[in-house]
């Protein structure tokens, strides 16, 4: 496997080994000296045609600590903003001698396109298009509640039997849907929780659980994982709820039912948080709270991505 464009592709056994490679990354972190070797002479390209300060920032501290060049290649200002097409940007970065590009695109299925094409010979990572998926961003996910479930001991873990509920903008959200197949191939059980707007359609042919009420999901399923999903307003161009504070009341983490979760479960959330709308101060900061560790989590997940894809080791994805 040349590419990670979805969560879709990936098996059970595939998964496992990305979140074992990111185990041993993780302890590269907790070294005096953060780097390693592995991609010296490589040229990492981060490809954003969206905004997104953290999963770029990311990328580029993962590809650093495996010694690669990286280029940040922003849209907003660049020949894209005059109409270069994606085809055009693609074979400038093929010239520029790109072994890999992570790519972020407004339009669902353009890494698809780009990995597809001839226009270069590099892996692409999906860092997110459209609405339809954030591979790595799932990825991380299951790594940080492998962690918290199986502590000192999660390498070789799959999360069979787990219970994951995730609230709000399924509509929006392709973290929903890449965490969905991801969660499935590990053995998780999966309930959606959203207003009967922001449920994408053909969701019920899903292998997911749905729901429009929180307190009766919370209290049916006693979750081993509750993931709170940002309110994507900017991908929003019609009422899909009453108004924020209606919203907060029936779909948001509050502290009241933090309280009511179990001890161990254990709260997410993608970021960046509204706080306050999908999810409370108290909830965020909580320590059943992952959000943190979610964001150095990402680090090493995408190290294990780009050392699979581009160290010369793609037949162990294949």
């Amino acid at each position: 496997m040349r590419h990670l464009l979805s969560t879709k592709d990936l098996s059970r056994a595939e998964a496992i080994q990305i979140l074992d490679i990111a185990e041993d990354m993780a302890d590269v972190q907790t070294r005096e000296v953060k780097k390693l070797p592995t991609l010296r002479g490589k040229t990492v390209v981060n490809l954003f045609f969206e905004d997104s300060t953290r999963t770029r920032i990311s990328f580029e501290a993962a590809a650093k600590r495996l010694s690669a060049d990286v280029i940040n290649f922003a849209a907003k200002g660049s020949s894209v903003s005059k109409g270069e097409s994606l085809k055009d940007t693609a074979q400038t970065l093929a010239a520029m001698g790109a072994d890999g590009v992570v790519i972020r695109h407004h339009a669902s299925g353009a890494p698809q396109v780009l990995a597809q094409s001839d226009w270069i010979d590099a892996g692409v990572v999906n860092a997110g298009d459209g609405t339809h998926e954030h591979p790595t961003q799932a990825l991380l996910d299951a790594f940080t509640m492998r962690r918290r479930l199986h502590p000192g001991a999660s390498r070789g873990k799959d999360l069979d039997g787990v219970s994951v509920v995730i609230v709000g903008d399924i509509l929006h959200s392709r973290v929903a849907r890449s965490n969905l197949w991801l969660l499935r191939a590990l053995g998780a059980q999966v309930t959606f929780v959203a207003p009967a707007t922001l449920v994408p359609v053909g969701a019920s042919t899903w292998p997911v659980e749905l729901s429009f009420d929180l307190d009766a999901t919370l209290a049916a399923t006693r979750p081993d994982v509750l993931m709170m999903l940002r309110i994507q307003s900017e991908r929003m161009n019609a009422a899909y709820f009453p108004n924020a504070r209606e919203y907060a009341r029936q779909w948001g983490l509050s502290d009241e039912r933090l309280a009511r979760l179990r001890p161990d479960s254990i709260v997410m959330h993608p970021g960046p948080m509204n706080r306050g709308l999908e999810i409370s101060a108290g909830a965020a900061d909580s320590t059943q709270s992952t959000v943190l560790e979610q964001v150095a989590n990402g680090v090493s997940i995408r190290m294990a991505v780009l050392y699979l894809l581009l160290s010369g080791e793609r037949e162990a994805l294949s």
